[in-house]
């Protein structure tokens, strides 16, 4: 097995960001991609003007790529936000206004996984209702997946890197999978398995891998330290990513890191240009 045997996508909201977003889905093909994943990429607007989310559309199109992952309005990602849906006030109604728009870009592009990021606890909001606001959220962000035929994923980040995220191991992140199907009845969301994130927690990845593969609906991968492409930290991520297979896996696998001190379309000597179209 190996990385010649994954299914790869490259995550354009962190690699080939030195070019504007419209021309990002070209480089990745050019790059030899077939298929990408977004951020939400209008960090001030939940709700942009219907001419962007065209122009984005376009882009993808033109390139011949496949979008296979989108997040829902996550606030300012990069940036000191964490996503917009358990925080009370004006960022959970953004979030909420966002829903549709997002399932709309998705469906539009046949985008069959949308990712909601928890968001930050706030000082002065007990945990407890932040919680709640969020079961509430993320239950319509599941109805509005299964409008499209998509599943919603939940994230677990990483606590030296994301202080004030609640979700930073995977049974956590996975307790609200649950909690989520359990709450609207239609079984569709997932765990989101980044290594990179599990790998920063001290987690144990092959026994996240055993325990949890099964509930996955996407996987992101980075080398760690450093947050580089595989070979540049000490994950085995190729052994990591066999074992995911060997478990069941078949999913995507993002490429989430960054490129370091070198254009995007020089990270990726790691992975055969032959192994980097979908198959």
């Amino acid at each position: 097995m190996g990385f010649t045997d994954q299914r790869f996508n490259v995550n354009l909201s962190i690699l080939f960001t030195e070019l504007p977003l419209l021309e990002r889905p070209a480089a990745a093909a050019a790059a030899g991609f077939t298929a990408v994943e977004l951020w939400w990429p209008w960090i001030d607007s939940p709700t942009p003007e219907r001419s962007a989310t065209d122009a984005l559309k376009q882009a993808i199109e033109g390139a011949g790529v496949q979008l296979t992952g989108l997040n829902f309005y996550a606030g300012k990602l990069p940036g000191p936000d964490r996503g917009a849906l358990s925080v009370p006030g004006e960022e959970s109604e953004r979030f909420r206004a966002n829903i549709d728009v997002a399932a709309e870009l998705a469906q539009s592009l046949g985008c069959t996984a949308l990712n909601a990021l928890y968001g930050n606890r706030v000082e002065g909001v007990a945990p407890a209702e932040q919680d709640a606001l969020a079961l509430d959220n993320l239950v319509l962000a599941a109805r509005a997946a299964d409008r499209i035929g998509a599943i919603l994923l939940v994230e677990a980040l990483n606590k030296p890197e994301s202080p004030l995220y609640p979700l930073v191991s995977a049974p956590a992140a996975v307790e609200v999978v649950d909690k989520v199907n359990a709450a609207s009845g239609l079984g569709n969301a997932r765990f989101l398995m980044d290594l990179y994130h599990l790998s920063m927690n001290g987690e144990d990845l092959p026994s996240v891998i055993e325990r949890y593969a099964a509930r996955t609906g996407h996987v992101q991968i980075a080398d760690n330290p450093g947050r580089g492409a595989p070979g540049t930290g000490s994950l085995p991520l190729e052994d990591l990513l066999d074992q995911l297979g060997k478990a069941g896996y078949d999913g995507w696998v993002g490429l989430e890191y960054k490129p370091g001190d070198r254009p995007s379309a020089e990270a990726f000597g790691w992975l055969p240009a032959g192994a980097r179209a979908a198959r």
